[in-house]
């Protein structure tokens, strides 16, 4: 147990060791015992709080969600309120100050009450407020708080390991979420466009003469009657696009604020046109791009496989992955023990992050009670890839790599563009979610633009967006230099979206991101007329 003197406890001891200090040099007793009095009462401070903190955790000091179930799903932007409860079993009340949530620093907390009293064989309760600015698995790792003794002269920081897991979605999860349940379908008919081949459908084509084999069920009887002669309904044939979507995941593109980085920006964007694609009856397919293939999910339609684009596009882009996260694997096994301690002192007991296979086996241990212990995470080594799935199991926090890997995400970007050509069914719109390319520095994906059969396939470039992400506040200097590097990455767009152009791509704008990404608001009831 560790105490932490007040700043009043500070105070007093400065005063207690000056007052014995000019004692002495005054050679008066009464100087020096009045001092020393000071310090003997601190000692006894320090002894009395140590005595009551141990008994009230003793006797039975703990914490508790009351909200269910334990895993939340929300969208992006969204803010969730949850109920959280410290529960003092003691016959003395326990006062506390520096009430604070143990989150993960992707997640925006604000808890109330901050500071208060915990009544003697009674129960706080505590409000949670937490926005999601940032998709993926997060994680509520527990409360802290620090207990103050009956002086009020020294502190006893205690934690509380409960943890609780959200996963944040992109935010047109948001629109399903909110829509009716029951009733009525919620999905627009599968109906398709009209083509201009002749076959099944709503539209009607033309009226005909009837010929053998043609169904009674199209014979027009009104126009038959009217024209002396049977005559038959011609529909046309309708048709739905096969749409692909593949969207540029670069680990450099998580730079920036938290909620305004590229990324977070484009897999809003993305997961918007997927919807509406799938709402018309399309088949759409996903692909998600770094050094590697993060994602393949190949075209198809339904509301099952509009979840599954999300899911997706959530999860596969995260920095959990050991090609895409800053930490190695000794850094790994230090966080995992330090989440570990509070959680199950046994499980980390005697063991050291330099020893990482004892490390590993107790990861396998403690991660049954994790909020997601299905997540799955990427790495070569069966050693690092259990360090890491604990990390994501749990929510934790896992920094994106530094080095950029454009070139490589450049070579995977142009293989994709070569498979959605040659795989069935056939594309017929192809949409690419990149930063606006400088051609004569990005060879491969040059050549593959230039061989691409834009005549037949429907080719969209959607640039993203760097500017909004780069902060402009700190120093005196932070906002001229945040100003210069937007204007450079506005120049830079613009002369990659005219490259585009030039080779005959359609560029394509999103939508202004307050209309684009703001969660839809009810609209207001209207008030009756008086009478």
């Amino acid at each position: 147990m560790h105490l932490h003197p007040t700043r009043s406890a500070v105070d007093l001891a400065v005063a207690g060791v000056v007052c014995v200090a000019v004692g002495l040099i005054a050679r008066e007793a009464a100087i020096v015992a009045w001092g020393g009095a000071l310090l003997v009462g601190l000692a006894v401070a320090r002894s009395v709080t140590s005595l009551g903190v141990a008994r009230v955790r003793a006797a039975g000091f703990e914490m508790l969600w009351r909200s269910e179930p334990r895993v939340r799903r929300v969208a992006r932007g969204e803010t969730l309120e949850l109920e959280a409860e410290v529960r003092n079993r003691d016959t003395r009340a326990a006062r506390y100050v520096g009430l604070r949530v143990v989150a993960s620093p992707c997640l925006n907390v604000e808890i109330e009450p901050a500071e208060g009293e915990v009544p003697a064989g009674g129960r706080l309760r505590a409000v949670v407020r937490v926005r999601t600015p940032r998709v993926g698995r997060h994680g509520l790792h527990g409360l802290s708080l620090e207990v103050r003794g009956s002086p009020g002269l020294y502190e006893v920081p205690l934690t509380f390991a409960n943890p609780f897991g959200i996963e944040v979605l992109p935010r047109p999860f948001a629109l399903s979420m909110r829509s009716p349940r029951g009733g009525r379908s919620r999905m627009v008919a599968d109906e398709g466009r009209p083509g201009p081949l002749s076959g099944d459908g709503l539209e009607l084509r033309e009226l005909r003469e009837h010929r053998p084999g043609d169904a009674f069920k199209r014979v027009a009887w009104k126009a038959s009657a009217r024209r002396g002669q049977l005559m038959v309904r011609d529909y046309e044939r309708e048709e739905r696009d096969v749409v692909w979507i593949l969207l540029d995941a670069s680990v450099e593109l998580w730079s920036g604020e938290p909620g305004l980085a590229p990324l977070d920006l484009a897999i809003d964007e993305v997961a918007a046109v997927a919807m509406r694609h799938l709402s018309r009856g399309d088949r759409v397919g996903l692909g998600i791009l770094g050094a590697r293939r993060l994602a393949w999910l190949p075209p198809a339609r339904g509301p099952a496989h509009g979840i599954e684009v999300l899911v997706a596009l959530a999860h596969a882009t995260g920095t959990f992955d050991s090609d895409r996260s800053d930490l190695d694997e000794v850094d790994v096994a230090m966080r995992v023990l330090e989440h570990m301690r509070p959680l199950d002192p046994s499980a980390a007991s005697r063991v050291r992050p330099s020893d990482l296979d004892r490390v590993a086996r107790r990861v396998e241990r403690v991660k049954a009670r994790a909020p997601f212990p299905s997540a799955e995470v990427w790495a070569e080594a069966a050693r690092d890839r259990t360090l890491r799935s604990y990390l994501a199991a749990f929510g934790m926090s896992s920094p994106p790599r530094l080095e950029a890997e454009r070139p490589r995400t450049d070579a995977r970007l142009a293989a994709a563009l070569e498979r959605v050509i040659r795989d069935k069914p056939r594309a017929s719109i192809v949409y690419v979610w990149s930063v606006a390319p400088d051609l004569g520095a990005r060879p491969d994906l040059g050549r593959a633009l230039a061989r691409f059969p834009r005549r037949s396939v429907d080719l969209r470039w959607l640039s993203m967006h760097l500017e909004p992400g780069i902060p402009r506040t700190g120093s005196a200097t932070m906002e001229a230099v945040g100003d210069a590097v937007r204007v450079r990455a506005l120049v830079a767009q613009e002369r990659g979206e005219h490259e585009l152009r030039r080779q005959g791509i359609r560029v394509e704008r999103a939508l202004p991101r307050a209309a684009a990404l703001a969660p839809p608001v009810a609209p207001e009831p209207e008030e009756a007329p008086h009478r």
